[in-house]
């Protein structure tokens, strides 16, 4: 009777999880995140886009509160910040917690970006997922320098200025453009103003343009690191992948921990811990260190509008990558060539950041400008390289 009565009650319970999961919203969410056909052989490489939308979600909510406590004036936003560290309860950690967690989330990002190159994920058919992604980029990067600029600090006024007054170099719009960013004819209250807003509305353009990242990815499924055609091999993505997210998550918690409670200042600039003054002008302008490989490759084009459109094809060489390799092989276990440029075009990112932190003399100067050549020279021979040392290899063998 006992053993009836638990049966029909197991029975029940099945058929109610059944119609919930059946339900319109319900249905989307049992479709993308727990019964998603996922292939087998992924590995922890894979992790990064999860990791990525974590800290996404710890940036909007600490944001939202940090911005209970942000006075938007030029007079009042440094002793704001000093007034959430020092005043309110756990302000310090709100704070920490939001500055560190940027730096975690470009650490994310670039992985998920570096494996994407490593396993040719941009390859047909998902030129899309990687369009998208390189526009969450561009965005990630506009939404943190603007979020940079608000405690105003010395480097924050200062890198600010730098950074905005480069619209001036674009012909005939540019004065137009630098002119209604600052609100006025100096970085003044108008600037800090705009920045807030805009630094607001971005991570929840993030959002939306990471659920269309997401979507353009299930249209035709994750790639793997064999580079074939995983549909033969799918396991349902809970619970399997979710527990090798959940050991991600735990181990970038452990390394924000870290951060946060013993070193919280380790990635940021000390310069930024003085209050802004715009008749003091520092000897060294340094951005933050996720800036600082596309700051090297502006500093190495002399000419200020040549260096603007150098960081706009740095983007746009990303953006076309799909289009400019189209690899036979994908899997760089198959592929050595490839393997070795994109090793090469990682080492030359981590160059180029460390030169952008370095002083504009010599020889920073010229090894900058020597990096840059490599990295555009890398990127785009990445479709006839391979085939020409494969052309190279088979005349060998003939002769």
């Amino acid at each position: 009777m006992l053993f009836s009565f638990f049966f029909l009650m197991k029975n029940s319970l099945k058929k109610l999880r059944g119609s919930l999961w059946d339900q319109p919203m319900l249905v989307v969410a049992q479709n993308h995140l727990i019964s998603y056909p996922t292939p087998s052989n992924l590995n922890a490489n894979y992790n990064w886009g999860v990791l990525a939308g974590l800290c996404l979600v710890l940036q909007i909510r600490t944001g939202i509160f940090l911005a209970m406590h942000y006075t938007a004036h030029v007079d009042l936003a440094f002793h704001s910040v000093q007034h959430l560290m020092r005043d309110v309860p756990n302000g310090w950690l709100l704070r920490y917690l939001h500055a560190n967690g940027a730096s975690l989330f470009f650490i994310v990002v670039y992985m998920h970006l570096f494996r994407g190159l490593y396993y040719t994920s941009y390859a047909q058919p998902r030129e899309l997922v990687w369009l998208v992604g390189v526009i969450i980029l561009l965005v990630m990067i506009l939404t943190a320098f603007i979020g940079y600029v608000l405690p105003w600090g010395q480097m924050s006024l200062w890198g600010r200025t730098v950074i905005t007054s480069l619209r001036s170099a674009l012909p005939l719009v540019g004065t137009s453009i630098v002119g209604w960013l600052w609100g006025g004819f100096a970085v003044d209250n108008p600037t800090l103003n705009r920045f807030y807003s805009f630094h607001y509305l971005f991570p929840f353009l993030l959002a939306a343009l990471s659920l269309v990242h997401l979507a353009a990815l299930h249209q035709y499924g994750s790639t793997n690191p064999l580079g074939i055609n995983g549909r033969v091999d799918l396991i349902d993505f809970y619970p399997y992948f979710y527990t090798k997210d959940l050991v991600a998550r735990l181990r970038m918690r452990r390394g924000a921990a870290y951060l946060v409670s013993f070193n919280p200042e380790l990635l940021g600039h000390p310069d930024n811990n003085i209050p802004a003054n715009p008749y003091s002008t520092p000897a060294h302008i340094v951005p933050e260190w996720y800036f600082l490989a596309v700051y090297r490759i502006l500093r190495s084009i002399p000419d200020k509008l040549l260096g603007v459109c150098g960081v706009g094809l740095f983007f746009v060489v990303l953006r076309s990558l799909p289009w400019i390799h189209k690899p036979r092989v994908k899997s760089p276990m198959f592929n050595l060539v490839h393997q070795k440029l994109v090793w090469r075009l990682i080492a030359d990112c981590f160059l180029l950041s460390y030169l952008g932190s370095c002083p504009a003399e010599d020889p920073y100067i010229g090894l900058g400008q020597l990096r840059t050549t490599f990295f555009f020279i890398v990127t785009l021979s990445m479709r006839a390289l391979p085939k020409f040392l494969e052309f190279l290899y088979r005349k060998g063998r003939r002769i």
